[in-house]
């Protein structure tokens, strides 16, 4: 995997920070790449816009100062907008290969980890979007990789080729146990279900075999590209949903970072997340570093 060279932190002074700034910290010295903080402030009275800059800039020239004390090449910028807009608009302009955010977190008003702007970006960013929950822990200890392997779509080996990718890559940055899943199901053709007596138990038996070793087959053949027998690794072929299937496994291993695709049709301008991301982002209660497919077209303009 080519490592991230620049990336931008949304510093959302509405959301703590803290676990964000630590984590593109620590992937800018890593990866020796660039650093910029961005800030994004409504629109404002344009007697007001320089002092609330200005103000807006020397807090985050505070904030990165440690930053290039350990040598981490890093600036600084103040945005006047709407953050999801202007956040891809950054992305486009100046080439940022992954976006780092923190979570706008759970409200009385909203239950959901991952609010407006956080599913704006994960849905039309073009670049990957890694969505951070506030936690102490500055390492992902436990990160869980979600493939969904078919032979027959170039775009989904080429996504999952770079989920893949990146949980080896940050497995192996650090040191944490690596966890695999990939759900399947057995899909019975709808001309049995009219006629419920024309399957005998033992043929959907026989079919349910089947289908679990054509989806182990894909699945080893997917992770026979990688070296994980140098990373504490463990591979999960479950059935049922996915979206059930990936959200369970993520409680139940008190994951801290979820990798995973968004389905999005490359030229389609915004094709919406699928479905199965959707319903895991509702479910899921930890971080999420969200991939789209190469060739993915965002409907945002670069400038206004």
């Amino acid at each position: 995997m080519k490592p991230f060279k620049n990336i931008l932190l949304f510093a959302d002074p509405n959301t703590d920070i803290t676990a964000s700034f630590k984590q593109a910290l620590s992937l800018a010295k890593h990866n020796h790449a660039r650093l910029t903080v961005l800030d994004v402030v409504s629109q404002l009275p344009r007697e007001f816009k320089d002092i609330i800059i200005k103000g807006k800039l020397n807090e985050l020239e505070k904030l990165v100062k440690t930053a290039r004390k350990k040598g981490v090449r890093v600036s600084t910028k103040v945005l006047i907008g709407k953050p999801f807009l202007e956040i891809i608009r950054e992305v486009l302009r100046n080439h940022h290969d992954l976006v780092i955010k923190s979570t706008e977190g759970k409200t009385a008003a909203r239950q959901l980890l991952f609010g407006s702007t956080d599913l704006h970006l994960m849905r039309k960013c073009p670049c990957p979007v890694w969505v951070i929950k506030s936690s102490k822990r500055q390492l992902n200890t436990r990160i869980l990789a979600a493939v969904d392997p078919d032979p027959s779509n170039p775009e989904a080996k080429e996504l999952n080729t770079l989920i893949m990718d990146l949980a080896v890559s940050l497995a192996t940055q650090e040191h944490s146990e690596l966890h695999i899943v990939h759900a399947w199901k057995i899909y019975v053709k709808e001309t049995y279900l009219h006629f419920p007596g024309s399957l005998r138990p033992e043929d959907i038996a026989r079919m349910a075999r089947e289908e679990r070793d054509l989806h182990a087959n894909r699945l080893s053949n997917l992770l026979s590209n990688y070296a994980l027998e140098t990373i504490d690794h463990h591979v999960h072929l479950l059935k049922g949903d996915a979206s059930y299937v990936i959200s369970q496994l993520a409680h139940k291993k008190r994951v801290q970072l979820l990798i995973m695709g968004t389905v999005a049709r490359t030229g389609i301008p915004g094709f919406l997340i699928g479905n199965t991301a959707e319903e895991v982002l509702r479910k899921v209660n930890c971080s999420v570093l969200s991939v789209k497919p190469k060739g993915f077209v965002t409907p945002v303009k670069r400038d206004k």
